[in-house]
């Protein structure tokens, strides 16, 4: 509630409290100037005992309401009972004098808080009725004019404060829905910031998982690669040097010993190649697009099949796990491609949608069955198991799809995580 709307509740209250002290003192005042000094004692005498008792009524009220506040706010039993105990007070002053109508017109003030809904209605035709009767000259009534002009003024005093009690009790009930839908929205916001909370720390514990199952699964892949390339290379130096010790001539061992050469630069290349990729370098100084371009580039020069790469979407600059993930996905199919599928033409595809990215490598080689594809073993390389390892880490997924003859597309889907740098 803002800060006008606090004031605009006080000067209310204010006005429930002391309004009907005023409306009394206004009637009494207007009363005593205007009687007849040769009105019975009887009647004055009545008068003040009356003015004196709603005095004491009010001063009930008024402690009342300070004890308890929601009396004064909501329909209660003792709100109903002081309600028509004042209007039966207000109506023998104004009986007496006309001009305590003042007093009996604070019962349009207050009866929306007083009265029950059923007991509203009642409430304001009682009021109206006494206000009325004032207005018309005084009761009791003296003539069928004073009769027919009470009438009229009951129906107009009666009718407009039905209407405006009407429109209030709507206007209080639109109140209390924009209250209730406010209210709701509140408990809705605060729900979906906490569940936009914990996705965001459960994305972070992800990323953690990834990145230390990550450094093991590189382990695991730089043991199969040390055991595919460079520990072959150097058996296949051992055995060429084994040829030279017990060659029968000049000319065999030299051409061992150019083979062993041959296979020991290799066997440095690949040894270089595999420290390489311990960690994703090309990601230190360019984003994912630009280090995939340069990758696919590098990889269609050092093996002679066309290769070509597309960016499609928005680009985003991702989250280094996001990256790097996808960066190591696309190294492994190009090196799957390179070795297995004799492609004459590659292409990848790096795709920005609105909540994930989609990396796509496809070749037009010999293709292969699925399904046929042994299971990863300990000693074995990285492949597709690895690949789809490396996106579920991630909330990902990787899907294959080859035929024989018919190459293959491997698509890698993974969620857009934007870099929170």
């Amino acid at each position: 509630m803002s800060a006008s709307d606090r004031q605009i509740d006080r000067r209310w209250e204010q006005l429930h409290a002391w309004g009907p002290y005023g409306l009394l003192g206004i009637g009494a005042v207007l009363a005593i100037a205007s009687a007849d000094p040769h009105t019975e004692p009887a009647k004055w005498y009545a008068a003040g005992t009356l003015t004196v008792a709603a005095a004491a009524l009010q001063v009930w009220w008024h402690g009342t309401r300070r004890r308890r506040p929601d009396c004064g706010r909501t329909p209660s039993p003792a709100g109903t009972a002081y309600y028509v105990v004042r209007w039966a007070v207000a109506f023998a002053l104004t009986w007496i004098n006309p001009f305590f109508a003042f007093y009996a017109a604070s019962g349009y003030m207050d009866a929306d808080e007083l009265l029950p809904p059923r007991w509203l209605r009642a409430g304001l035709f009682a009021s109206a009725v006494t206000v009325a009767g004032a207005q018309a000259g005084g009761l009791p009534f003296g003539s069928t004019a004073q009769w027919i002009v009470f009438a009229a003024l009951l129906i107009a005093n009666s009718g407009l404060q039905m209407v405006i009690a009407h429109l209030t009790l709507a206007e209080t009930q639109r109140s209390r829905e924009r209250t209730a839908t406010i209210t709701e929205l509140e408990r809705t916001n605060t729900a979906l910031q906490q569940a936009l909370d914990e996705n965001a720390a459960l994305h972070a514990q992800l990323l953690v998982q990834a990145r230390e199952a990550g450094v093991a699964d590189e382990r695991r892949r730089l043991a199969a690669e040390i055991h595919d390339t460079i520990a072959q290379g150097l058996t296949g130096i051992i055995a060429q040097l084994q040829v030279v010790a017990n060659a029968p001539d000049l000319t065999t061992a030299r051409t061992h010993l150019e083979r062993a050469a041959t296979l020991a630069r290799h066997s440095l290349g690949e040894a270089r190649r595999s420290v390489h990729n311990l960690t994703p370098v090309a990601l230190a100084a360019d984003g994912l697009p630009e280090a995939l371009k340069k990758t696919v580039v590098e990889w269609g020069e050092r093996t002679g099949v066309r290769a070509e790469f597309t960016v499609t979407g928005t680009t985003e600059q991702l989250h280094d796990e996001v990256s790097a993930t996808l960066l190591r996905i696309a190294q492994e199919a190009l090196s799957n491609a390179a070795r297995h599928a004799r492609a004459t033409r590659v292409g990848v595809t790096l795709s920005f949608m609105d909540d994930e990215v989609t990396l796509d490598i496809r070749d037009d080689g010999t293709g292969f069955d699925p399904a046929a594809v042994p299971e990863r073993t300990r000693s074995g390389g990285f492949g597709l198991d690895g690949m789809r390892a490396r996106a579920e880490r991630i909330a990902g997924s990787l899907t294959v799809e080859s035929e024989p003859g018919h190459g293959t597309a491997v698509s890698a889907r993974v969620p857009l995580v934007r870099d929170d740098r």
